[in-house]
């Protein structure tokens, strides 16, 4: 009788342990999330959900997540998969907590999938294009081109997302009409979006997308014809691992107390209602998802970062952080110009006219040279002198000087910049710590340099996202 209560016992516990843990044991939840800071979340390249405009991300997801993350206090960290099968491998092996992105849920998804509540409710459209010569056509002659009943799509050929719900639709339609449609699963690296584009410019015929995305779409490639729809209504969400119960109760609660506030759909309506907007940002020479580059500068900060040795992403990240690439930013000390040289330091660093961006780049890129023969002398690690040079480039090399004798002082590392000589930048505001002997320079606002490098990093880690 012991050995039976034994046995039940032991099942019982390995059925409570496998409904906690995925199939690949991940059993990452949120008090874990909350232990390392940071939330990590999966999404995918779209002009709508995640992209880069005028140096700057943007998206519907990318907003919702940046709230998400200061609702609960954490960093959000964004890595991207290239179709929706790449986003269900990487959750169920543990490189995110969740995909940010609107998936449909089906009862298939459901089996590997634990989704929030969901977000928005949309259905399937066709999208196929307008006669060549539409303009001049009357309603009822264009009309009479396009597909309107399903039944007219026996034998034709539908080019969809890989992974899609698009493609068990299609497949249940092609058995409810009892006549044939090809489904044709396009490469990974195509984008719903993507596929939209190829209808419009006529490199396939036909696709099928959520009628929210197909309309702004249609927005910008107005020979495209959304209005057939191919579905019912459907719900889309994000989602988690089935092993992560309480990171989903807890999106869950955010998400119904976001939904009860205007800032929630006002995001929702800039994304996918603003047909103005979208032209504008899709059609946008500065727009990297979309094929063009991070700003018109690209060219002179490749330029200067093959002189400081650096990836031109992360100078093209510090000059964004210091005028958002705009030539003419003057703040309100008097630093100037692309990278916010004061006067003298530009004239020093050869800049005659730190408005003109190309002595701007270059004078910055002379001043970041200096600062990394500076600090040569004192950090000897590449990886963290890089770190020193661009914090002294907003604050200065004396309050970091500092700021790192106060470090040694405490018994911390004064080379190292995280967790060690950037805790004592912070304390640099405070005059029990800038009233020390060591210290030099006095008072600093020390949570400016450190969001500084914070903020530029980020975006570094954005713009590694989307360019080369």
């Amino acid at each position: 009788m012991k050995r039976l209560t034994g046995i039940i016992i032991t099942i019982a516990f390995i059925v409570f342990f496998s409904a906690c843990t995925d199939s690949k044991g991940i059993q990452e939840d949120f008090p874990e999330i909350q232990e390392r800071g940071k939330l990590v979340a999966i999404t995918s390249y779209s002009p709508l959900s995640y992209f880069i405009y005028h140096g700057e991300p943007m998206g519907y997801e990318y907003e919702l997540l940046q709230m998400l993350g200061e609702h609960l206090g954490l960093e959000v960290e964004i890595k991207l998969a290239r179709d929706l099968e790449e986003m269900n491998h990487m959750l169920a092996r543990g490189d995110g907590d969740l995909i940010a992105y609107g998936l449909t849920i089906t009862a298939e998804r459901r089996k590997e999938l634990a989704f929030t509540e969901p977000m928005n409710v949309t259905h399937q459209v066709l999208v196929q294009r307008k006669p060549d010569d539409w303009r001049q056509m009357k309603l009822h002659e264009i009309e009479a081109m396009m597909i309107r009943d399903p039944f007219d799509l026996a034998g034709e050929t539908v080019h969809v997302r890989k992974g899609s719900a698009y493609i068990s639709r299609l497949n249940n339609l092609s058995l409810e009409i009892g006549e044939p449609i090809t489904v044709v699963e396009a490469a990974s690296e195509f984008t719903t979006e993507d596929l939209i584009h190829r209808v419009a410019s006529d490199s396939i015929g036909l696709t099928v997308a959520d009628e929210n995305i197909a309309l702004i779409q249609s927005a910008y490639y107005q020979n495209l014809d959304v209005e057939t729809p191919l579905s019912l209504p459907q719900q889309t969400a994000w989602a988690v691992r089935p092993s992560s119960p309480m990171l989903l109760d807890t999106i869950n609660a955010w998400l119904t107390e976001a939904q009860n506030h205007a800032d929630y759909y006002v995001i929702y309506n800039k994304y996918y209602k603003n047909r103005q907007a979208f032209r504008s940002r899709y059609a946008s020479d500065f727009n990297p998802s979309n094929g063009g580059g991070i700003s018109p500068w690209d060219d002179l900060i490749k330029e200067g970062a093959d002189t400081l040795g650096w990836d031109w992403r992360l100078l093209a990240a510090l000059i964004y952080r210091e005028s958002q690439f705009n030539p003419r930013a003057q703040s309100w000390a008097g630093a100037r110009g692309l990278m916010q040289l004061m006067p003298r330091t530009a004239r020093e660093f050869g800049a005659s006219n730190p408005f003109d961006p190309q002595q701007s780049i270059k004078a910055g890129v002379n001043f970041l040279l200096w600062l990394d023969n500076y600090w040569a002398e004192h950090i000897e690690d590449p990886e963290e002198r890089q770190k020193f040079v661009i914090v002294s480039y907003n604050v200065g090399q004396g309050h970091l000087q500092d700021a790192r004798s106060l470090a040694e002082y405490y018994d911390a590392d004064p080379n190292i910049w995280e967790d060690n000589v950037e805790q004592f930048m912070l304390k640099k505001s405070s005059p029990e710590y800038y009233n020390l002997e060591m210290v030099k320079y006095g008072y600093a606002s020390g949570i400016e340099p450190v969001n500084y490098i914070k903020t530029i990093n980020e975006l570094y880690d954005h713009y590694k996202n989307f360019t080369e």
